[in-house]
């Protein structure tokens, strides 16, 4: 069977319609079935839009007080706001390559790979493919690294309130790397990205949460008794704060993260293809996809100029730690276990869609393997009937854990992972929603409307290689005072 052929039938590779059956029965699983074969899609606008603000909002949103400091009060804002509408034009322009040759009646586009393949074909799939996985994996380390450090500072926090704030209260990440992989370990059985609508939107309410809780503790700053902070247009000032150097390399990190803060392409046609219809699929994407990016915008914006009012040019890369571990110390607690809660719910939809990629091709390969391709209903209590499939359990076990044992050896790997994203930023973001455009719409070269989609295509990716520059450059800094298996201190 050709690839291609198969990517159409592996969303759900266990649902078998027979054509030629008649009778009840038969006209019963009809109705459980889409028109493909695949089961039955129950997304709405409501699932959509809280996978796009689980996979975008991210821990992220705590760094950019410590990114508008470096930019300062005008480039700051404006750059936020130009990602953002970045971010959701060529979101819409991906959308509508969901279904191919036509956005409402063409044949259907199960993951990234193969809407790159109906639309341009050649070499450039496989390079869409080592963009989207490596990024993939690359982010369920990093969240693996940062959950790990919330679930400490909780930890801490409760030491130094207990035992007084001189205490050294040192405490090791290793043992919590492995509490979130045990939970992922059990969340990952989740058979499908069609069944995560309710842990998406658990962990956007927890994304919710803990901005809004930093949100107000910089406000209480700003309004405190006392309050002196050095803020400027510019941000911080070469010769007081930093040196020129310094002001270079931050000011490229944090347009950076500010760049893949907003970055959600790499799981959109996944998330796209959990929706029912009709509706048609690109018309609520889009509404979705207008939500959740408006809604990160909101948050964004408040968090960063807060934050960087609460704190100045002094602010921390993550503004709750401005706070201290100290008082109000359960409500640190509070806001850290919410943003242990939403990288858990955020790990498994970044997992998910590489989880269907590997299970599709490996039952491609051996379709008659009843080890890969059968299942054991399961009745379990409270829950339902579970289809076990045992290999889906321990090649996903498997996973989870090689990516805890990745965190473990290379603690700094949140440097790696901005690196990661930089280099699949451009392609996943910008570059492959805009060729694939242009190739559906048949847009003339060299007209009006394909030489700015070129300007804005060429713009974006020199913002992603000064973003790597910058991302290479922190990388060999954690690398000189990396020591294995020692505690880190992330106060």
């Amino acid at each position: 069977m050709a690839s291609s052929e198969f990517e159409n039938k592996s969303t759900n590779m266990y649902v078998e319609v027979e054509q030629s059956a008649q009778g009840p029965e038969n006209e019963e699983v009809q109705k459980n079935v889409d028109d493909d074969g695949h089961e039955k899609r129950t997304g709405t606008m409501l699932t959509a839009s809280a996978h796009i603000i689980t996979a975008v909002i991210g821990s992220g949103v705590l760094s950019l007080a410590w990114a508008m400091a470096q930019l300062g009060w005008v480039a700051g804002p404006i750059i936020l706001l130009l990602f953002s509408f970045v971010t959701y034009f060529t979101s819409t322009l991906l959308v509508d390559c969901y279904r191919s040759p036509g956005p409402l009646t063409g044949k259907r586009n199960y993951s990234y790979m193969e809407v790159v393949r109906s639309h341009l074909g050649g070499i450039k799939v496989q390079l869409c493919g080592i963009s989207q996985y490596g990024n993939l994996v690359g982010i369920t380390i990093g969240y693996t690294i940062t959950a790990s450090i919330s679930m400490v500072a909780v930890v801490r926090s409760n030491c130094f309130h207990k035992m007084g704030h001189q205490a050294s209260c040192t405490v090791s990440n290793y043992p919590y790397m492995i509490i979130f992989a045990m939970i992922q370990i059990i969340l990952s059985q989740i058979s499908n990205f069609h069944k995560l609508s309710w842990l998406s939107i658990l962990a956007a309410v927890m994304s919710f949460a803990y901005s809004l809780i930093g949100l107000g503790l910089s406000i209480a700053e700003v309004v405190g008794v006392g309050h002196h902070v050095k803020t400027s247009v510019t941000g911080t000032v070469v010769g007081v704060d930093v040196s020129g150097s310094q002001k270079l390399w931050r000011s490229l990190q944090a347009i950076g993260d500010i760049a893949f803060a907003y970055a959600f392409a790499t799981i959109l046609i996944e998330i796209q293809d959990t929706l029912r219809s009709p509706p048609s699929e690109n018309k609520v994407m889009k509404r979705a996809t207008l939500v959740g990016v408006f809604t990160t915008t909101f948050f964004y914006v408040l968090c960063g100029t807060i934050g960087y009012a609460a704190f100045g040019n002094d602010a921390p890369g993550n503004f709750l730690t401005g706070f201290g571990f100290y008082e109000p110390f359960w409500l640190i607690d509070f806001a850290n276990v919410c943003i242990a809660i939403h990288l858990i719910g955020a790990y498994q939809v970044f997992c998910q869609p590489i989880y269907g990629f590997v299970e599709a091709r490996c039952s491609e390969k051996w379709p008659d393997n009843k080890f890969i391709t059968s299942q054991r209903a399961i009745n379990i209590p409270w829950f339902g009937v579970y289809n076990l499939n045992y290999f889906r359990m321990l090649w996903r076990t498997a996973y989870v854990i090689v990516t805890a044992v990745i965190a473990m050896i290379f603690p700094f790997f949140n440097a790696i992972l901005g690196l990661i994203g930089a280099a699949s930023f451009y392609p996943l973001t910008v570059y492959f929603p805009i060729e694939m455009h242009i190739a559906q719409k048949k847009i003339p070269k060299y007209s009006f409307t394909w030489i700015w989609l070129q300007i804005l295509s060429w713009a974006c990716l020199i913002v992603s290689l000064v973003a790597a520059a910058g991302s290479i450059q922190g990388l060999t800094q954690d690398v000189k005072t990396y020591e294995p298996f020692k505690p880190q201190d992330h106060e």
